[in-house]
C-alpha cells in the first residue's frame, strides 16, 4: 500500500510538466526543419561542435531517434565532431526532459544535467575529431533518406515511426506558408502525442514503478556508503552506456536513488548515460564512422559523465545545498486536483485506441 501510494504521488508530481514538455516538444518538431540544423551545425572545430551540442539539446528524441538525424547530417557534410555531439546533446536532455527533471529532482539537478549534458557532447565531439584523418563513409544519394530510417529501426529500439524523421521541405510558395504551418504544428501535436508517447510511455511507467519502490522501502542513507565517490559513478556509467532509457523515463529512477542516499554526481552519470547512447547506437556509429570512432565515443561519454558527476558532488557541497531534499518539491506549487486532472488526461493519451478516436 504504501508503494501505490509513493508511486502515485510521484505520478502526479510529475504529469503536469510532462504535459507541459510535450506540448514544447510539439512545437519544436513543428518550427525547427531539419535543413536549418544543417545549416547551424556545418563545418569543424569548437564552435560546429558546441553548436551541434547546444542545438540538439532540446530536441525531443531518444538515442535512436536521434541516430538517423544525426547520420543525415553527417552524410550530408557535416563532420564527425558536430555530428558525434548532436548525437549526444540531443538524447541527454530535451524539452520534455527539462520539465519533468525540474518536477522530480528539483532545480539543482536540473541545471547540473542540462550542463552535463552539454558538457558531455561537446568533449565527446572534440575527442572524436581525433579520427577525422580516416576515411569519411560514403554519402547516400542525394535526397535518398531510407538508409537512415532503416538504421533506427534496424537496431530495434523505437516502437514508431520517431526514429525516422523526415526532412522538412525548404523553399515553401508563399502563398502556402499559412496551410504549410498549420500541417507542421498538427504534425508536431501528432509527434509529441502520439509517436513521442509510445516511445516513452512504457518506460516512463517502468521508471515511476522503480522510484515508488526505492521511495517507501529503501531507507533514507542506505546506500549512502555505496552510492557516491568514483567506483559508484564507474558503475553507473558502465551500467548506464548499454541501456536504452530515454531521458524522461530515467528521471523517477534518479528521484529514487537521491532519496535512497545516492549522491547527486552519482545519480547524474546515470541520468546522462543511459539516455546518452545504447547499443544501438554503439553498432550503427561503428558501421558509419569506424571502430576508432565508436572508441573515442565511448571513451569520451564515460569519462566526461564521470567528471561531470565528481564536479556536481562538490559544487553541491561547495554551496550547502542537498539536492534530495528538492525531490518532488514542485508538487507543492501545483493544486492536486490539477494533477489528478493532468494524470487523467496522460493516461488516456497513452491509451492508443481512446487517443485515436478522440484526437488522432
Amino acid at each position: 500500500m504504501v508503494v501505490l501510494e509513493q508511486i502515485l504521488n510521484v505520478a502526479l508530481t510529475a504529469a503536469p510538466w510532462l504535459l507541459a514538455g510535450l506540448l514544447a516538444a510539439a512545437l519544436i518538431k513543428a518550427l525547427i526543419p531539419e535543413a536549418a540544423l544543417l545549416r547551424w551545425v556545418g563545418g569543424q572545430g569548437l564552435a560546429s561542435v558546441s553548436r551541434a551540442a547546444v542545438m540538439g539539446a532540446p530536441l525531443p528524441l531518444c538515442s535512436c531517434g536521434a541516430i538517423p538525424t544525426a547520420f543525415a547530417l553527417h552524410r550530408g557534410g557535416a563532420g564527425r565532431g558536430p555530428t558525434t555531439a548532436f548525437l549526444i546533446g540531443t538524447p541527454g536532455i530535451g524539452v520534455d526532459s527539462i520539465a519533468i527533471t525540474y518536477a522530480l529532482l528539483g532545480p539543482f539537478m536540473l541545471v547540473a544535467r542540462a550542463t552535463g549534458a552539454v558538457v558531455t557532447a561537446i568533449a565527446t565531439g572534440l575527442l572524436v575529431t581525433l579520427a577525422d584523418h580516416a576515411p569519411r563513409t560514403r554519402a547516400a544519394p542525394s535526397g535518398h533518406h531510407e538508409p537512415e530510417r532503416r538504421v533506427g529501426k534496424e537496431a530495434g529500439c523505437c516502437q514508431s515511426h520517431t526514429c525516422g524523421t523526415r526532412p522538412v521541405a525548404a523553399g515553401s510558395d508563399a502563398t502556402t506558408t499559412q496551410t504549410s504551418l498549420s500541417r507542421r504544428l498538427r504534425d508536431g501535436l501528432r509527434y509529441a502525442f502520439a509517436d513521442l508517447l509510445d516511445d516513452i510511455s512504457r518506460w516512463l511507467a517502468a521508471g515511476l514503478v522503480i522510484a515508488g519502490i526505492l521511495m517507501a522501502l529503501v531507507p533514507p542513507q542506505a546506500l549512502a556508503e555505496y552510492g557516491s565517490g568514483l567506483p559508484a559513478m564507474f558503475l553507473m556509467a558502465t551500467v548506464g552506456i548499454p541501456l536504452y532509457l530515454c531521458a524522461t523515463a530515467a528521471t523517477p529512477i534518479a528521484a529514487g536513488m537521491l532519496v535512497a542516499g545516492v549522491s547527486p554526481g552519482t545519480a547524474l552519470v546515470f541520468l546522462l548515460a543511459a539516455p546518452i547512447t545504447s547499443m544501438a547506437t554503439l553498432a550503427v556509429m561503428r558501421k558509419e564512422m569506424g571502430t576508432a570512432v565508436m572508441v573515442l565515443y565511448l571513451l569520451g561519454i564515460l569519462v566526461s559523465t564521470v567528471l561531470v558527476g565528481l564536479v556536481a558532488d562538490q559544487t553541491a557541497q561547495w554551496l550547502g545545498i542537498a539536492p534530495e531534499a528538492q525531490v518532488g518539491a514542485t508538487g507543492e506549487l501545483l493544486p492536486t486536483w490539477f494533477e489528478a486532472i493532468a494524470l487523467a488526461v496522460l493516461a488516456a493519451l497513452a491509451i492508443t485506441p481512446l487517443r485515436r478516436r478522440v484526437l488522432f
